[in-house]
């Protein structure tokens, strides 16, 4: 798909209307005509780390990754572990490239890794994700429910999950005050 938003960021406007999304920052997995994919970054599961989800599949972890924040990467699948990560690991088809040195691996694999010594150098775990139907996207485009960004490593892999959403639109160089201060004005 020549448009595809496939390793792009997706920022959520302030007046999206769905609280599910409000002040999130996505980054799409996959996008064409029928569908599209994508992992929230910045809803931390507070009462879950790493070591929690490792731990429950009977892997141990190393101390370093054991705290850990897990995200909520949506409401799709809540249940199924998506980890974005380097692109020093793969799990040959199971890993998906998303971007320039970013991977997706949903399996055991990189959990089992990242309990180990082939940890990917950045990777961050979700639960969940965010997924639409064919032209849903397009559609919430289109109404100007989001803003589109090029990925950046720094949002997508660091533990300071409050200022991602501004980070990302600051990216696109727009005055974080002027899209919260209400709709625009009409002609």
């Amino acid at each position: 798909m020549a448009n595809s938003l496939a390793g792009k960021l997706l920022v959520a406007m302030p007046a999206i209307g769905d609280a599910r999304f409000a002040h999130t920052v996505i980054l799409m997995c996959s996008h064409d005509q029928e569908h599209a994919m994508g992992v929230v970054l910045n809803r931390p599961k507070e009462e879950l780390t790493l070591s929690d989800v490792l731990k429950h599949l009977g892997l141990k972890s190393d101390i370093q990754i054991a705290l850990r924040t897990v995200l909520d990467g949506g409401p799709v699948s809540p249940d199924r572990g998506y980890v974005l990560h380097s692109d020093d690991f793969a799990a040959g088809e199971a890993t998906m490239d998303v971007a320039p040195g970013i991977r997706l691996t949903a399996t055991r694999d990189v959990l089992e890794a990242m309990s180990g010594t082939r940890a990917p150098r950045d990777f961050v775990l979700a639960l969940g994700c965010a997924g639409w139907g064919a032209g849903q996207l397009e559609n919430e485009l289109r109404h100007n429910a989001w803003l589109v960004v090029d990925p950046d490593n720094a949002i997508i892999f660091d533990e300071e999950h409050d200022g991602k959403w501004t980070r990302a639109i600051r990216a696109l160089g727009f005055d974080l005050a002027q899209l919260i201060s209400g709709e625009g004005g009409r002609a």
